[in-house]
């Protein structure tokens, strides 16, 4: 199970990256990237079949990425994800968050041996600082069921 602290330490990072944004708003890879931008996080989007997410540029690996990030959200097939994972190790990215869906037990298990913390089973619009009303509400009844990371 995530723990919150993780999650804090998560969105603390100065800068983060999303890969799966995508120029599609109706993915939710856009809707993250989107999201987190409009929240005042600094936000790098990452996919290798578009140059631009939002009338931003989007970079096709981790390794093209012009900074380094403290953190990725990861929003791909689980196929896809077990390989940015092992990219992220690469890039020296120590902090991922598998949205739901994007997560494998390989993808994760590959964090947990190779000193990545990752964030998996949770959706990063429930916690990332000041949400919407809907998913602070969708939040407070995972919380009331017992899913509140600890």
């Amino acid at each position: 199970m995530t723990s919150r602290a993780a999650i804090e330490d998560f969105f603390a990072q100065p800068v983060l990256a999303v890969a799966g944004a995508s120029r599609d708003s109706k993915k939710f890879g856009n809707a993250a990237y989107r999201d987190l931008k409009a929240r005042g996080i600094k936000v790098l989007a990452v996919n290798p079949s578009t140059n631009t997410v939002e009338g931003d540029p989007c970079y096709p690996s981790l390794s093209a990425l012009p900074e380094k990030v403290g953190g990725l959200v990861i929003v791909t097939p689980p196929a896809v994800t077990e390989k940015l994972v092992q990219e992220a190790a690469k890039a020296g990215i120590t902090r991922v968050w598998l949205q739901q869906g994007a997560e494998s037990p390989a993808a994760i298990q590959f964090c947990e041996q190779n000193g990545i913390t990752v964030i998996a089973h949770e959706c990063i619009m429930m916690y990332e600082p000041n949400t919407m009303f809907l998913h602070r509400f969708h939040r407070f009844f995972k919380e009331l069921a017992g899913g509140r990371p600890n």
